[in-house]
């Protein structure tokens, strides 16, 4: 329904439009850079449930667009709405081998002299855009490929499966001997890897893992751009290794703009939304992964050796749920109790709260070096908040 009527609205506007059919995100960004388009619109619940379908826009460039231009865009919607002639409708037509396109694009980001050959991986598309992209990827790059979460049958995208439910694909690794498994999200943007013993790794261990692999190829990284959620274990870490680490507000987005603006290429979100500016404009879960694989390819290490170095803070994150029209930012019981346990985490630790950019919860987290102090700070900070 959603992609008819924007079909229709770009036609009558005098717009010629392509449709892939169900692509991942960083595909359209792909294929709208590659194609010279002037923009990419993608319709996806994203890393939600299939009831939050939402629209992403990416520019000519295939980078998403930044605040000053969606300002642009919101204010011209108060305008009158003008139509072209009948001579002057756009044409609309199907892109019958889009996906094979994309599945190019991303093997050529691995290094050709490398292969995944000898691999067994397992592929969790979440049931999402992924699911007749990402097994193909890895296999015709030599893996031997087992797939999860690739039945997407409308209703399923992020049900159980996926970088947002990654029990399944721990649980599928262990059952398959496998050596990895690949979890992404339903719009396949962001992704999470377990190893052959069935441990998880998050965005933050990725992004380091990424950026240490480019530090042992002697390449030039001045630094790398995480967000106030990234773990401080990672910081204090890539810090070690002579990198300045910025953080930027929470959101790719965000992240892209920090990259831009000081001309680096690496940076990521815990999430599994990590951005190498090099090998494409925006973030790409296959992509992401690929790189991760060929650090441990190249060295011949497990991702728990190429990690030995890090310590992770233990962090808890909690999603309150609040009534329509709440206004949590100016409660005075959660102000004083957020001042409470700023003074009990003193420089040990630290607290964040925020809205949800694609979801109606605001999103506590606190960090801490001990567990249960993280775990029970932020259960009384959801207390507050409920």
């Amino acid at each position: 329904m959603i992609e008819s009527a924007l079909e229709a609205g770009f036609a009558s506007a005098g717009v010629d439009v392509l449709l892939t059919g169900p692509l991942p995100t960083p595909g359209v960004a792909y294929l709208t850079r590659a194609l010279r388009l002037g923009l990419g619109v993608v319709i996806s619940a994203s890393h939600n449930p299939f009831g939050d379908n939402g629209i992403k826009f990416f520019s000519a460039r295939g980078e998403k667009l930044p605040d000053a231009w969606e300002h642009e865009v919101e204010t011209a919607l108060d305008a009158e709405p003008r139509w072209v002639g009948s001579a002057e409708l756009g044409k609309a037509r199907r892109l019958d081998d889009a996906s094979g396109r994309y599945i190019e694009f991303c093997k050529s980001t691995f290094n050709s002299d490398l292969s995944l050959k000898g691999l067994s991986i397992v592929v969790d598309a979440a049931h999402g855009a992924a699911y007749h992209v990402a097994p193909d990827v890895f296999h015709e790059l030599g893996a031997e490929v087992t797939t999860i979460g690739c039945r997407p049958d409308g209703f399923n995208i992020n049900a159980g499966f996926g970088a947002t439910a990654p029990a399944a694909l721990v649980a599928a690794v262990r059952a398959n001997r496998a050596d990895f498994g690949i979890a992404l999200d339903g719009d396949a943007d962001r992704v999470q890897l377990v190893d052959a013993d069935g441990r998880l790794y998050d965005g933050d261990e990725l992004l380091y893992v990424m950026a240490a692999d480019r530090l042992q190829q002697g390449q030039k990284l001045p630094g790398v751009v995480g967000t106030l959620m990234t773990n401080l274990g990672v910081e204090l870490a890539l810090r070690e290794r002579g990198l300045e680490f910025v953080r930027a507000p929470v959101g790719d987005r965000y992240v892209l703009e920090e990259l831009l603006g000081r001309g680096w290429t690496l940076g990521g979100e815990g999430s599994g939304h990590l951005l190498a500016l090099d090998k494409h404009t925006t973030g790409d879960g296959i992509v992401s992964a690929l790189m991760v694989l060929e650090a441990a390819v190249r060295s011949g290490r497990t991702l728990a050796e190429l990690l030995a170095s890090v310590r992770l803070y233990p962090q808890t994150l909690i999603n309150v749920r609040l009534k329509p029209g709440a206004d949590w930012s100016s409660s005075r019981a959660l102000a004083d109790r957020r001042a409470e346990i700023d003074r009990e985490l003193g420089s040990s630790g630290r607290v964040l709260i925020r809205p949800s950019g694609t979801e109606p919860v605001v999103r506590v987290m606190v960090e801490a070096k001990d567990a249960a102090q993280a775990r029970r700070c932020a259960e009384r900070l959801a207390e507050a908040l409920g």
